[in-house]
């Protein structure tokens, strides 16, 4: 990729194709390593850099969500384009998109308050689902 191109724009190569297809064939977030290990089990082989790389340029484009964990991992998951939280397991991963108007009223709320504009917010919720609270 040059410095002109931006994300949408990268070279379509097997290796990146392969990565775009892995995230749609799970709902959850995953690690990069975990979608290394992924493709590492299918038929087109993709070093952990590419991974890093084309999920990277996916994030920028907006294509791919991408959070940190409590413990600082970055994770990865393909999600809507409209604007959504997440509910994430912390045991299993299971991701729930949620929206939040009072978030965004607060949101809104507070911006105004101490006069800033053109706000933006994340809110990620980690809990243990009701299966792995179970086990």
């Amino acid at each position: 990729m040059t410095s002109t191109e931006g994300p949408r724009t990268m070279r379509p190569t097997r290796q990146r194709t392969a990565v775009v297809e892995a995230m749609t064939s799970f709902g959850d977030f995953r690690s990069a390593q975990d979608i290394h290990d992924l493709l590492g089990r299918g038929s087109t082989p993709v070093g952990l850099a590419t991974v890093y790389r084309t999920l990277n340029a996916l994030v920028e484009s907006g294509e791919v969500d991408m959070l940190r964990t409590e413990d600082g991992e970055a994770i990865y998951r393909r999600c809507s384009a409209a604007h959504h939280h997440h509910l994430v397991c912390r045991s299993c991963g299971a991701t729930v998109e949620v929206e939040g108007p009072a978030v965004e009223r607060w949101t809104q709320a507070i911006a105004d308050e101490h006069g800033f504009a053109d706000v933006s917010h994340t809110l990620e919720i980690f809990g243990t689902c009701s299966s792995c609270r179970v086990r």
